[in-house]
């Protein structure tokens, strides 16, 4: 019905209860979990399928009711959807491994399987999607899950608190977008981004425009969490299971990025909207809080959580540049985060797994006495603290290079990314700290009771330490993968002449 990737997750959800019901009559209660797994690999595998596709055609389109355009459902991917589409894919694929060990304590795991593989879905169909409506149904679906996921252990106040919190400030952000839309309809008569991008680049701005322009960096920044609007996510990340805040903070805040670049490039042109100094501003605010929060936080997923922040002020940073470069840059750096923060989740998950807590101070040593998961986390906090010849070290001077090239048009960039460079050494103190306090420190009584994570947990850990290691060493395929995705967000003629002809 939409794509082979998106109907596959939908169909493994949909049959997930069955599943389920089989497994406990067959006394197999892994079954579920198997299942869903096998659901991300099947899509994976068929996502494999449209990137050759994206490779020869560049752009694919699929239309549904296709006599009602401009305003049908419409399906326009290319190299960025297809970018996009394979981190969620596959950081989803190692969050159903890792959770069939670490959710194992838990109940109603059919539940959390269905939304987990719909979340997935839902984002997949928010890069895939060439219009709003079809854009704003996806959306929908990515966040109602993520907010259930949030809350599911709802026999604790905690995650009831954060759910809520975060259900409130999205649907807010949602609403806005909402508002958006219906202006931008009111102004051209459709909801299809080429047909927006070809109306409103033969129109001057007017108040309205930019109200909607507003509009959506409020709304999208919400779930992007850029600052001032951030404040969901240090509560969201500490309550819900670390298999879910590896998805929140790996993948989910991308596709509110997503948004913004897809939105900013190819329906609000910079050349029109002058929107690149006012983006860049939210940005080095937003990488300044998130470091200075995360400075001072005891807890530690909250701190991560705050980290997630100051990330996303780089990858946003690198869409304000709005050249080739920067947004090649922070494309990148999509990528590098998401490896490198879903790292850092699951292995504080096994951390919590293994003594149920989360004070830095108890789990002094823990690195110790649960040596592999230990010494992954440390090639993650030094990837994200921009240590060579780790990933993060790649993209992070990318994007800060890119900000120093177009300072010669205006010095302000010269300014932000000297901000941008004083944010990455600062980080480097805190990641130093975690490391120091993890792995150097005597165990405490809470830590010497750690044991090793299991073999479900280690594996998928261990394909993210070794990619934050071979794409620092070896970033060539993927600077390119991430070139061509920069490249077709770029090319807005050619997005318009795929719908337009």
């Amino acid at each position: 019905m939409f794509t082979e990737t998106i109907d596959i997750l939908f169909i493994f959800a949909v049959l997930a209860p069955i599943v389920y019901w089989i497994g406990t009559k067959v006394n197999f209660n892994k079954l579920v979990d198997l299942w869903a797994t096998l659901g991300f690999i099947l899509s994976l595998y068929l996502l494999y399928f449209i990137y050759e596709i994206i490779k020869i055609k560049e752009i694919m389109v699929i239309t549904i009711a296709k006599g009602l355009l401009p305003i049908s459902w419409t399906f326009e991917i290319d190299a960025l959807g297809v970018f996009m589409a394979s981190i969620f894919v596959f950081i989803g694929l190692l969050t159903s491994i890792y959770s069939i060990r670490y959710m194992e304590r838990d109940t109603g795991l059919a539940e959390y399987y269905i939304l987990l593989l719909l979340m997935v879905a839902g984002m997949v169909g928010v890069v895939f999607a060439g219009d709003f409506f079809t854009f704003f149904i996806f959306w929908e679906i990515m966040c109602i899950t993520s907010y259930v996921l949030v809350a599911f252990r709802k026999e604790e106040w905690e995650p009831v608190e954060a759910g809520f919190k975060y259900l409130i400030m999205s649907s807010t952000g949602s609403v806005m977008v909402l508002f958006a839309m219906s202006i931008l309809y009111g102004m051209t008569g459709t909801l299809n981004f080429a047909y927006l991008a070809s109306s409103l680049s033969n129109g001057a701005t007017n108040l309205w425009s930019v109200l909607a322009l507003a509009l959506v960096v409020i709304g999208f920044g919400i779930k992007a969490s850029i600052v001032p609007m951030h404040s969901w996510l240090p509560d969201a990340h500490p309550a819900a299971p670390s298999s879910i805040s590896a998805m929140l903070s790996g993948v989910v805040i991308k596709a509110g990025a997503y948004a913004l670049m897809r939105s900013l490039l190819i329906i609000f042109i910079p050349e029109a909207y002058n929107w690149q100094v006012i983006v860049a501003v939210l940005a080095v605010l937003t990488m300044s809080v998130g470091n200075l929060m995360a400075l001072l936080q005891k807890d530690l997923k909250r701190l991560l959580a705050f980290s997630s922040i100051a990330q996303m002020g780089y990858i946003i940073f690198g869409l304000s540049i709005a050249t080739f470069f920067g947004l090649t840059g922070g494309i990148f750096h999509v990528m590098n985060h998401a490896i490198m923060k879903s790292l850092l989740f699951l292995c504080s998950g096994a951390f919590l797994y293994a003594v149920e807590s989360r004070n830095l101070d108890e789990l002094a040593g823990i690195g110790r006495k649960m040596k592999l998961t230990g010494v992954m986390f440390t090639i993650g906090a030094l990837a994200l603290a921009g240590v060579p010849p780790l990933n993060g070290f790649q993209s992070e001077y990318m994007i800060l290079f890119a900000g120093i090239d177009i300072g010669s048009m205006n010095t302000i960039w010269y300014i932000f990314s000297a901000i941008m460079l004083l944010n990455i050494l600062f980080s480097v103190g805190y990641y130093l700290r975690l490391i120091q306090i993890l792995m150097l420190k005597e165990p405490t009584k809470i830590s010497l009771k750690a044991k090793e994570a299991p073999l479900a947990m280690l594996l998928p850990m261990g394909i993210l330490a070794i990619l934050c290691i071979v794409i620092g060493v070896y970033p060539g395929p993927f600077v390119s993968y991430s070139s061509s995705a920069a490249k077709a967000v770029l090319d807005v003629g050619q997005y318009v002449a795929a719908i337009i002809r």
